[in-house]
Order: structure tokens, then C-alpha cells, then sequence
């Protein structure tokens, strides 16, 4: 007796579709797993046959074989429980055969309850892209896969195996998930607002122009001047994220068991930051069988590193290659996983070890070696892909003291997308490119166009300062998106000034 259901599983951040295969035929009571399984499928076997006597089935007491197809690729996690169980009642006469254009995913519990498992975004929509009509998961993981799938497939949320075992009998049928509208600007909301801000000017039209183009920034400044506030502000400035973004940005979070259970698309931009304890392996990502780092969990969002000199120096080192390329591939024994990460980078240091370098009232206590080497733990190489590099000065008791609040994160983010616009209608014939920071160095001369008095500041201060290559790429990019909140076309002597 033979049987075949579909099911879906995970390769990176894409799904590919698996053919559960059940064979039962005579011979001493066994039940086998083949076809590349890890140890939370093998276990899959005692979980699957409690569910099925718990439930009122019988399970048979022959020798079953389950083939899970294509053998060649490693199959991972509790997600084929369900699909496993339907086989076994199929190929043993106590269920029709399931129709072939439904898949099923899901973990078992015991006595058959259906519990949530991860990566059913990737997954629901590779079965939607193979021809799949109807989709049955955990009641928890309906909202994710049926707000992307709407269009093309049936979702049905089951909160047992039982309840799936009768809708395909027909006896009670299941009702398709609800789709929840996708509305991104129900998540500024929960963004503190930048007019809590007091004083800094300096550091808040950093962070203005690195929201308009999504530049990297570094906080430098005494304990207590603003620098985390005003990075945990900086999403309220952000564009809303697109569909696509938050389709991208959902994938992540669900292959990384971070989605909320019951939550639909991600719709605020992420705001991501790790301890500085945080291992190389979290931050770009890992594990015996890879999953997404910190990296890539700020994809489309924000890696806010506080205390930067802290991590660890092979911690901050792995963070170059993503900072170039947005995109990061990690390789293991069981297999490689590529997984982007456009995301910026906001870091915070104080100037020194104790902090109060330069600090107009406090005493530094710091000798000028351990100031020396309290700044060498960061390398240059990392410091010149953060485009900005502001200083966060003591905030006075006027500004404290003041009524009168700054400026609202709505009034800024209007700014910030009126600028964005601008690149997006500026970039359109290049592929990939959304905003200043990612302008490939190739295209910044036909781009950046300067004015000969602009062009002679920028190449003083290249000649006076001895700016490398990649700090001159920096300086039209950030100059471009000065421009941009300016209004201009042209980089003038205003733009490059306030750049430089």
C-alpha cells in the first residue's frame, strides 16, 4: 500500500516542495525514515504514532516506510509531522487519497494537537508558485502565509490534526484564513517620537540626512548626551516599508521563529541591538544548520551597535562584508544559506574609556595610550564604510528646561520621503539601487554633478586630509543627499560644506 502527500521545507530563504512518500507492506513492525532527515524529522516517527492512537486511529503494525523526496537535500525540523500522518492513514485505508493540489505543514503534539512551526511564509509561497490550491497549517501560522498567498491560494488554519482529517473527509470543512489588509503606517505608532529630543541639532540632522539616504552613522559623545535615543528614534523617520520590503523582511523573522504568532507581514521597519557579548556566528548568522543573523534581522531597518569599542574585534570585523555587499552567505557542513541584509548601520561610542574626553565641564581621566587604544579596537577599514561620523555634544539646561519640543518625527519623515522620491525616480534604470548610500561608485560622477566652487572645496580637502577612495565615494553620496533634502540637482558649495 502506497501513498503520496505534499509538504514543503526550507533551503535558505526560499521553500522547496517535498513529496512524502508512505509504503506499508508485510514484514516485522518498523517505521523508517529516509531521504536526508535531521533527528527532529527521525523523532517524527513516535510522534506521529502516539497522534495517531490518541486520535482514534489505528496504526498499523506492519512495516512503514516514509520517503521524503528529493533524498538529496537535507530535510530539517518538525514541519512534516502532519503531512507524515496523513500519509500513514492514507496508505493504510483509513483516509481517501488527499488531493494533489493541496500541501500540508505542521508539528504534532501527542494527542494530535497542531503546534506552530517556522519558515511557513518561504514555504506557503513556494506551494502557491508550485501549482498548490489549498494549504493547510497551525492555526498560528495561518495569517503569515495567507496575507502573501491571498491571490492565488487557499490557506485553512487547523488547530488539530483531527480537525484535517475531517475537512478532507468532508465532514466539517474548514474556513479559509481572514486576510488582514497590509497598512505600514499603523506601526509608527509604536516608534518614540524625535520631538522628545532636546537640543542636539547637530546630531538630529545627522540622522535626518542618513534617513533620507540611508546612510550608516556613528555616535560619538560623553555618557548621556542622546546617542541611544536618538538611534532608537531613527525608524519613526524611515520611509514606510513597500509590500515587497515587508514580504522580504517577513521571510526572515519566520525562518528565524521571530514572528509573532498570529501577526500577518511585518509593517514597521526593524530596529535590531545586540549586546556587545553578541558572538560573530549571531550577528552574520549560523548554526549547524544556518539560520539568519542580527544582520539580517535589520535587513530593511536599523543595527543599532551601542558602545561600539565593547564588541568583540572579530564581531565587528565580519560586519564589513555585509556592509559592502548587502547580502550575506553562510556555509556549514549540512549546507550554505544566503540571506541579505540592507540594513543601516547606527553605532555609539563614548570618546573614551571613561567618556568625558573633551567634555566641557568633567575631567577626562584617561591617558592619552588608553585613549589611543580604546579607539584602535574599531579598524579603519569598518570606520570608512559609516558614511557619518557626528559628534553628540552635552545637551545645555536651556534646551532641557524648554516647553517647546523639537521637531515631530511626521514632520521629518515627510521631509525624508519627499527625498527618498527623489532617488527613487533619480535610480529607476538601476537595478538594485533604492537610495544615495547604495549609488554604485561607477555612477556617482554622472549623479553627482558639483559647480566648479564646489568641486574645488571637495578636492582641497581630498589633498589636505588625505581621503581615501572610498571616503570620496562617501562624501558625493552624503553630499547627493544633502542635495536631495535641499531640493537640488546640482552639489553646491552648501552641500559639500555641511558634508564635509
Amino acid at each position: 500500500m502506497y501513498s503520496v502527500t505534499r509538504s514543503f521545507g526550507l533551503n535558505g530563504l526560499s521553500g522547496f516542495a517535498v513529496a512524502v512518500e508512505a509504503d506499508i507492506s508485510g514484514g516485522l513492525p518498523a517505521f523508517s525514515i529516509v531521504g536526508l532527515p535531521d533527528s527532529a524529522v527521525r523523532e517524527s516517527a513516535d510522534r506521529v504514532r502516539a497522534a495517531i492512537k490518541n486520535l482514534g486511529f489505528k496504526f498499523p503494525d506492519r512495516r512503514i516506510t516514509i520517503n521524503l523526496a528529493p533524498a538529496d537535500v537535507r530535510k530539517t525540523g518538525p514541519v512534516y509531522d502532519l503531512p507524515l500522518l496523513l500519509a500513514v492513514l492514507t496508505a493504510s485505508g483509513q483516509l481517501e487519497d488527499v488531493p494533489a493540489d493541496a500541501a500540508f505543514l505542521g508539528e504534532l503534539a501527542l494527542d494530535g494537537t497542531l503546534r506552530p512551526v517556522s519558515g511557513v511564509l518561504p514555504m506557503a509561497l513556494a506551494a502557491a508558485e508550485n501549482g498548490i490550491h489549498a494549504l493547510y497549517v497551525p492555526a498560528e501560522n495561518a495569517a503569515e502565509a495567507a496575507e502573501a498567498c491571498a491571490d492565488s491560494m487557499a490557506v485553512y488554519p487547523a488547530h488539530t490534526a483531527r480537525e484535517v482529517v475531517d475537512a478532507l473527509r468532508g465532514i466539517s470543512p474548514l474556513a479559509p484564513a481572514a486576510v488582514v489588509p497590509f497598512d505600514p503606517a499603523d506601526a509608527w505608532a509604536q516608534v518614540p517620537d524625535f520631538a522628545d529630543v532636546m537640543g542636539q541639532s547637530l546630531a538630529r540632522r545627522a540622522m535626518v540626512i542618513a534617513a533620507a539616504g540611508g546612510h550608516n552613522v556613528l555616535l560619538i559623545g560623553a555618557p548621556g548626551t542622546g546617542k541611544s535615543m536618538l538611534a532608537k528614534r531613527l525608524p519613526g523617520i524611515l520611509p514606510p516599508l513597500t509590500r515587497e520590503e515587508a514580504v522580504e523582511t517577513t521571510k526572515i523573522y519566520s525562518i528565524a521563529g521571530q514572528l509573532p504568532q498570529g501577526r500577518g507581514l511585518v509593517s514597521a521597519r526593524p530596529f535590531r541591538s545586540p549586546h556587545h557579548s553578541v558572538s560573530s556566528t549571531a550577528i552574520v548568522g549560523g548554526g549547524s544548520v544556518p539560520r539568519p543573523g542580527e544582520v539580517s534581522l535589520a535587513h530593511n531597518g536599523v543595527l543599532f551597535l551601542d558602545e561600539l569599542p565593547e564588541f568583540a574585534r572579530d564581531t565587528l570585523e565580519v560586519l564589513r562584508q555585509p556592509l559592502e555587499d548587502g547580502r550575506v552567505t553562510v556555509s556549514r557542513v549540512h549546507g550554505t544559506a544566503s540571506y541579505p541584509c540592507r540594513f543601516m548601520l547606527v553605532a555609539a561610542m563614548n570618546p573614551c574609556k571613561c567618556g568625558y574626553l573633551g567634555h566641557p565641564t568633567r575631567e577626562c581621566t584617561c591617558t592619552p595610550s588608553a585613549v589611543d587604544a580604546y579607539r584602535r579596537r574599531i579598524s579603519g577599514p569598518l570606520l570608512d564604510r559609516i558614511d557619518l561620523h557626528v559628534e553628540a555634544l552635552p545637551v545645555e539646561y536651556d534646551d532641557l528646561a524648554s516647553e517647546q519640543g523639537g521637531e515631530s518625527s511626521a514632520d521629518v519623515r515627510a521631509r525624508v520621503m519627499a527625498a527618498r522620491a527623489l532617488q527613487r525616480e533619480r535610480y529607476k534604470a538601476l537595478p538594485g539601487v533604492r537610495c544615495n548610500a547604495q549609488l554604485p561608485s561607477g555612477a556617482l560622477r554622472r549623479y553627482c554633478r558639483m559647480t566648479p566652487a564646489a568641486e574645488k572645496i571637495l578636492r582641497s580637502a581630498f589633498e589636505r586630509l588625505g581621503y581615501s577612495a572610498r571616503a570620496y565615494d562617501r562624501i558625493l553620496r552624503v553630499a547627493r543627499t544633502v542635495a536631495d533634502l535641499d531640493g537640488s540637482e546640482v552639489l553646491d558649495t552648501a552641500h559639500l560644506s555641511e558634508t564635509l
